[in-house]
């Protein structure tokens, strides 16, 4: 552990079909961590982007959309409504949450059971994989991803895939990405599996993020995972996203 609190955590997961892929985690005091939306009005890679501005810390957030680029789904940045496109109803009020709002509470949550206004900083991302200590990936749709799958590239509830969630323990936070899509090396995580890694890291709650050829981890102002644009073709470069969650000195 270092002086900040910081654990950085590399391991492998094995899959229900016996295959493997390589996990990363940071973990975050949360009594010294402040949790931050930002969101980039322009595509932007987060790896450059940490590089450019200092910033040590941070995970893709929210999904989005390309040509206009804009979040799929709401997102406010110290209390101030962010221009977004909206989930297909009637998934908006359904669809998960992260809510910082600025005093250091971090919950995820339905957006219906958060305030209308909120506080701080609010990103919708989903689904929830994890409540009160205990995995709600169960093959229902009740966020509508399947069902709203037309919004997305593709289905993100099915199969493996690189994959990034948020985890909120007792006194952590947990910063997760998997790598995917190397055909005998990473496989990927499903939603489930990816719960299940997160329950035995300790997270109490936990939400899946943006992923794909979009999950990025930063740790320490670098780079931890590495990014497939598609299977066993690896991406150059980190691909552009539209929001992020950033870890600061509190």
């Amino acid at each position: 552990m270092a002086g900040d609190g910081l654990r950085y955590e590399l391991m492998r997961a094995r899959t229900r079909d016996g295959g493997e892929t390589t996990v990363y985690l940071v973990r975050h005091p949360r009594a010294t961590t402040r949790l931050r939306v930002r969101c980039f009005e322009r595509p932007t890679r987060l790896d450059h982007w940490c590089a450019e501005q200092g910033r040590a810390e941070a995970i893709v957030a929210g999904f989005f959309l390309r040509d206009p680029h804009r979040p799929l789904g709401e997102v406010v940045v110290d209390g101030s409504p962010v221009p977004h496109e909206p989930v297909a109803a009637p998934w908006g009020p359904l669809r998960a949450c992260v809510h910082a709002d600025g005093d250091g509470s971090v919950r995820l949550a339905a957006r219906r059971e958060l305030p209308v206004d909120p506080a701080g900083d609010l990103v919708q991302a989903g689904p929830l994989l994890v409540c009160d200590g205990a995995s709600v990936v169960d093959g229902d749709d009740r966020e509508g991803f399947s069902a709203g799958a037309g919004q997305f590239d593709s289905d993100i509830t099915s199969a493996c895939h690189p994959r990034c969630a948020l985890g909120v323990a007792d006194d952590e936070l947990l910063a997760l990405c998997c790598d995917g899509r190397r055909s005998g090396v990473d496989v990927g995580l499903d939603l489930a599996e990816l719960a299940r890694v997160l329950i035995a890291c300790g997270a109490r709650d936990a939400i899946n993020l943006d992923g794909g050829g979009s999950a990025t981890l930063v740790h320490r102002g670098h780079l931890l995972n590495r990014p497939y644009a598609a299977e066993n073709q690896p991406a150059p470069e980190s691909r552009p996203i539209a929001t992020a969650l950033l870890f600061e000195p509190a």
